[in-house]
């Protein structure tokens, strides 16, 4: 039997299956070539401990390294300075008081976000990525914030926890790490016998496991403005110094990881924290040491601006929209209210950056006490909706020692401000941040500032109508955004 080959339906089919293999191997690389992302978000960690944004006693030489390749943010900000509700807008690119997340998750507190909110790695995963975290979670429900993989590890030993991503950074898909630590928070006991004792910031006598103990002397530690040059107050700074020091350490070990896997080229990192410093007037403030942070980038895609700085007003909000765009995954930004800066990482004062909204409603559920925030410029408002009542303290911060020296000795002043001031807001809190960094001469009353408060004012009330904030209400009780009020 003899059997015929058309030569040309011979070569046509081996084009095409040639073509399908070629075109299936492209796809495999497209696939890959996504970029890996890593968001490593420290807790309660101010912009005042850094090497890289200036402070010359604190070693911190890893995250150091990683601001002369990469980019430093001189203006990015969170909307809360309370941990669980900043990391529910990380990670949903919404503020809380949309989303129901105005508080902490845990313990007696139990706010949670709402079920219908899309968060950032459930949108990741949808686009192709193995999502992970480690360490400290502080969001719910796990249905809005899931990740494929959780992994365990001591959230102090930030080493340790750099050794338990190795699997992850070793996957096949691109993977987007979640990596949080407990470091540089107030650690357990807040209370401390006498009351005097520094906390321990979770330090130990002994170092963690491969840890390099970083002990520093409490005479030579850097002093804020905004808090008092007592000795209990540089005891508490030298302890939150080497817990940041330790945070150095695991991402240094993290950042070996991924050049030892062959990814380091291909993984963008991101650095952060969810608030300010752990000590009165900064974390659960809405004044600069409470809401501008660290914010370090390393995209190894972006060659512009190496080892420079970047001065647009950026806030968490504008997060997920971020790591979105450089993940290449599609997205409606009408979903989101931040917006994404990817394009501006190289810039150093792009344009359209200038203005930045806070929005803090409680930390504690004993704490209630609203501000809502806008800064255009040099100019920053504030507006303590419940400002008839005393300021009110987190539980771990009336604890301390850095607290305690200045109230049990009665003293008049705490740090910049006089405890008067601390203790009892204006309603409108108006300052110039260029001329008055320490935001301690409130211009709110000024004769002078009547037009740009009278301004100011109105841009937080778009703000507020734009974000369906229900406290636009509070504005001569306008009730135009939710109704009454009252349940028909």
């Amino acid at each position: 039997m003899k059997i015929k080959f058309n030569l040309g339906l011979l070569l046509c089919t081996i084009t095409l299956l040639v073509s399908s293999c070629t075109s299936k191997k492209e796809t495999a690389v497209v696939k890959s070539s996504k970029p890996n992302i890593v968001l490593f978000v420290a807790d309660d960690h101010g912009k005042d401990a850094l090497g890289c944004y200036g402070n010359s006693v604190i070693q911190t030489p890893n995250l150091d390294r990683m601001a002369s390749e990469g980019v430093r943010f001189n203006n990015a900000y969170c909307t809360s300075a309370s941990c669980a509700a900043s990391r529910s807008v990380i990670l949903t690119g919404k503020f809380g008081h949309a989303t129901g997340s105005y508080g902490h998750v845990h313990d007696y507190h139990h706010f949670s976000t709402y079920d219908n909110v899309k968060s950032l790695p459930v949108l990741l995963e949808a686009g192709g990525y193995e999502t992970a975290r480690i360490g400290k979670y502080h969001v719910a429900p796990e249905s809005v914030y899931h990740f494929n993989t959780v992994l365990e590890a001591d959230p102090r030993s930030t080493l340790e926890m750099a050794d338990a991503c190795v699997d992850v950074i070793k996957s096949e898909k691109p993977f987007f790490l979640y990596f949080c630590t407990d470091d540089p928070h107030r650690g357990h006991p807040f209370v401390s016998e006498p009351w005097n004792l520094p906390n321990t910031f979770g330090n130990k006598k002994e170092p963690y496991p491969g840890e390099i103990q970083m002990v520093y002397d409490p005479k030579d530690v850097v002093v804020p403005d905004f808090l008092p040059d007592t000795k209990e107050s540089r005891e508490e700074i030298a302890q939150y110094y080497q817990s940041i020091s330790r945070i150095d350490q695991g991402f240094g070990r993290l950042m070996k990881h991924l050049k030892e896997a062959g990814k380091i080229d291909n993984t963008i990192v991101l650095y952060i924290s969810d608030n300010g410093m752990a000590f009165p007037g900064a974390k659960t403030t809405v004044y600069e040491p409470g809401i501008q942070l660290p914010c370090i980038i390393k995209d190894p895609t972006k060659k512009g601006n190496k080892g420079g700085v970047n001065n647009a007003k950026i806030s968490w909000v504008d997060l997920t929209p971020t790591i979105l765009d450089m993940a290449n995954v599609s997205y409606d930004a009408k979903e989101f209210h931040g917006k994404s800066f990817d394009a501006v990482i190289e810039q150093e004062n792009p344009k359209g950056w200038d203005d930045v909204y806070a929005s803090h409603t409680f930390h504690e559920i004993t704490m209630y006490y609203p501000m809502k925030v806008a800064i255009e410029k040099n100019y920053k408002l504030i507006w303590n909706i419940a400002w008839q009542l005393d300021y009110p303290f987190a539980s771990d911060l009336w604890a301390s020692s850095t607290w305690q020296s200045v109230y049990r000795n009665k003293a008049k002043m705490y740090g910049n401000k006089t405890v008067e001031e601390y203790l009892r807001h204006a309603e409108f809190e108006l300052f110039d941040l260029e001329k008055d960094p320490g935001e301690v001469h409130n211009l709110a009353d000024k004769k002078e500032y009547q037009d740009i408060l009278k301004h100011m004012k109105s841009k937080l009330k778009k703000f507020q109508l734009d974000t369906r904030d229900p406290w636009l209400i509070m504005w001569d009780h306008d009730n135009s955004l939710q109704g009454t009020g009252v349940d028909l």
